[in-house]
Formats: structure tokens, C-alpha cells, sequence
């Protein structure tokens, strides 16, 4: 035990707080499930923004969960300082023991100071002031060479206080829930396709220059479907990502089921459950493939698999030897077009499908 442990036997309940993306907010669901591993009778809560919500929703490990919309600062001041002030509010009432915040968000620290829990975890980044290191009770460091996967850093802050996780509790954790797997089942129906019965293909990311290029996606689909396979395409209802579907139907030469901008989040990952396997770019998408356990083909090219590649699921990752990366540029020299993804061949995805499911 820890000199500055912390007795989970003492906690009532926690706030876990991560304002961040999609991606980001689902590779924290660990957090949750080691803290009720560890000790069943905690309230776990979590903080996030009101549209990443769905990550968490239907977690067996939460008790509450609170969004911070991002619309509220087109309220004007009167509006938004009222809906934050119902929010700190609702957080006061449920007088917390604990807080960890992973994320740098100066949120967290104001929370730290407003909620006053006994305990406050966050990460010791390396420029933060003094006022946010006065805010928290424990501080965690974060790693020089940069090599940790994401889920063990949300972890650290875990282990800082003296709880290990154990190595079957790390699993990540979405729920799609019945709805969506109805849904889900009407639209395979549709498609006259069967559960387990197809290839997920999810191209497309928020951010261009994660994309691998539409002939390719298109040319992936052909010979997939030359060898028999059934594909499912699906992008989110944003207009960049369906005028890269658009590229890719007019591209390819054999018909897919094209799902793209008519899921929600639930539905989504209830498609992904359903396939055999999954392929796509560093996305949200590709985490709820690793939640759901299906068996994941992973394109990275600027983003680094070592810190966010699939995890704890079958996979293959498809990556080039370019030195430079990852770089975590916004495409070469900001171009929005990344050399290491957009070079990556057709063949070495075949490669990494063939060897996830071998015939």
C-alpha cells in the first residue's frame, strides 16, 4: 500500500471526469470497471461532454452521467452561466470522496477546488502552473519515451493512489443496448445479410489526414468481395465523411451496403458486434470494434499504434516503416495528406485480413 494511498473502503463515490473526443472518452471505460472490481460497493460518476456521452452510456459500472454540451457557449453569457451553474450544482449533491480527472482541461482543477473532495488525481503535465498542481491531492507523471498505450495512462491515475489493476479488468466496455441491435438487425435484413456474416469497413475519420485514399478503400472493397466476402460501409452523418463514401461507390466496381450517415453511435457499435471483422483508420470507430471484440485491421500513419492501437482484441496493425512517424501532424508539411497512409498498398490489408481469419 501506498504511504499517500487511498482506502477505497473509505470512498462513498468518485467522479471520473474526461473531456475529450469519442475515442478518448470510451479508452477510460477501464477505469470504471477496475474501480468496481476493486470495490463493488462504490457510485461511480462520470463527466464528459454531452456529445461523447454514448461511449459511456449503459456502462455496468456507472451510476451517474453528467455532459458539459459544447452548445452552451452559443447561449450567450446569462444561458451558459445558468446551465453551468445547474451542472456544478447537480455535482455538489452528490458530495464526491473522490475525483480523477484525465485529461488537462482546466475544468477539472476548478472542480477539484469547487467540489472539494478529500482526494484529487490528475497528471503532472510537464507545464502545468502551480495553481493546478495545488488543485489536486495526487499527481501522477506521465511517461518521457511517449510509449503507453492510452488506457494505461487513464489507469495510472489509479494506480497512483494504490489500486492495481488486475490484467482481466482492462477491458474496454460498450454497450450498444437492445434498440440498437433491433435496428441493427432490420437494416442486415435489409442488406439480405446475416450476423457474423460480413466485413465492417468504417474508412473515414474527422480528421482528413487519417483517411487512407478512396481508390484504395474502393479497390479493398473489390477484392474483398471477389473472395466472397459481404462489406458494410459505414462514416458518420458529417458531409466530409460521406463525400468520401461517395468517392469510394463511384470508385468501386462491385455494389456494397452502404450505411454510411445513418447510424447513431448505439447502432454503430451494434453493426461492428455483429461483423466478423473490422476495418478502418485511428478513429473512434476502430475503439468500439476493440470494445465489442471483433477482430480488428487496423491503418495508422501519423497517430501511433503504440498509443492508440486496438486493444485487447485480435488484430493486425497496417502501418509503413517511414522514420518520421508517428509524427501527429496534420498531414505532411499541414497538407491534410499524410505520405506514411496515403503509400500504405491494398495487398498489405489483405495480408492483415487473411491472417485474422485464416480459411
Amino acid at each position: 500500500m501506498l504511504k499517500d494511498g487511498v482506502d477505497l473502503k473509505n470512498i462513498r463515490r468518485v467522479l471520473v471526469t474526461k473531456l475529450r473526443h469519442h475515442g478518448d472518452v470510451l479508452l477510460a471505460s477501464p477505469v470504471f470497471s477496475v474501480l468496481k472490481a476493486h470495490a463493488p460497493h462504490l457510485e461511480i460518476d462520470a463527466l464528459v461532454y454531452a456529445d461523447t456521452a454514448a461511449m459511456l452510456a449503459g456502462n455496468p459500472a456507472l451510476s451517474q452521467l453528467f455532459g458539459v454540451d459544447r452548445g452552451w457557449k452559443a447561449l450567450g453569457w446569462s444561458e451558459q452561466a445558468r446551465a453551468e451553474w445547474d451542472l456544478l450544482r447537480q455535482l455538489r449533491e452528490r458530495e464526491y470522496d473522490l475525483l480523477l480527472h484525465l485529461t488537462e482541461h482546466p475544468r477539472g482543477a476548478w472542480l477539484a477546488r469547487l467540489l472539494a473532495p478529500r482526494y484529487r488525481v490528475a497528471a503532472a503535465y510537464p507545464k502545468a502552473h502551480a495553481w493546478w498542481k495545488a488543485s489536486f491531492s495526487h499527481l501522477y507523471p506521465l511517461p518521457s519515451n511517449g510509449r503507453r498505450h492510452v488506457v494505461e495512462l487513464n489507469l495510472d491515475a489509479l494506480r497512483r493512489i494504490g489500486v492495481q489493476p488486475g490484467e482481466g479488468e482492462r477491458g474496454l466496455s460498450f454497450v450498444p443496448g437492445d434498440e440498437a441491435e433491433r435496428e441493427v438487425g432490420r437494416l442486415l435484413g435489409e442488406h439480405g445479410l446475416a450476423r457474423g456474416g460480413y466485413i465492417h469497413v468504417h474508412p473515414a475519420s474527422r480528421w482528413q489526414f487519417k483517411c487512407w485514399p478512396a481508390q484504395k478503400t474502393a479497390e479493398l472493397i473489390d477484392k474483398l468481395q471477389a473472395l466472397g466476402e459481404r462489406v458494410v460501409v459505414s462514416a458518420a452523418p458529417d458531409a466530409a465523411e460521406l463525400e468520401l463514401i461517395r468517392r469510394i461507390a463511384a470508385l468501386a466496381t462491385t455494389p456494397f451496403a452502404d450505411v454510411s450517415g445513418k447510424l447513431t453511435l448505439k447502432q454503430l457499435g451494434a453493426l461492428t458486434r455483429n461483423a466478423k471483422l473490422f476495418i478502418g483508420v485511428d478513429s473512434a470507430p476502430m475503439h468500439v470494434a476493440s470494445a465489442v471484440q471483433t477482430p480488428v485491421v487496423a491503418l495508422f500513419g501519423p497517430s501511433g499504434e503504440f498509443n492508440w492501437g486496438p486493444w485487447q482484441v485480435p488484430h493486425r496493425v497496417v502501418a509503413s516503416d517511414h522514420t518520421c512517424r508517428p509524427c501527429g501532424n496534420d498531414g505532411c508539411g499541414g497538407g491534410k495528406l499524410s505520405e506514411c497512409l496515403s503509400t500504405l498498398p491494398v495487398s498489405a490489408v489483405l495480408q492483415a485480413v487473411q491472417a485474422l481469419q485464416p480459411h
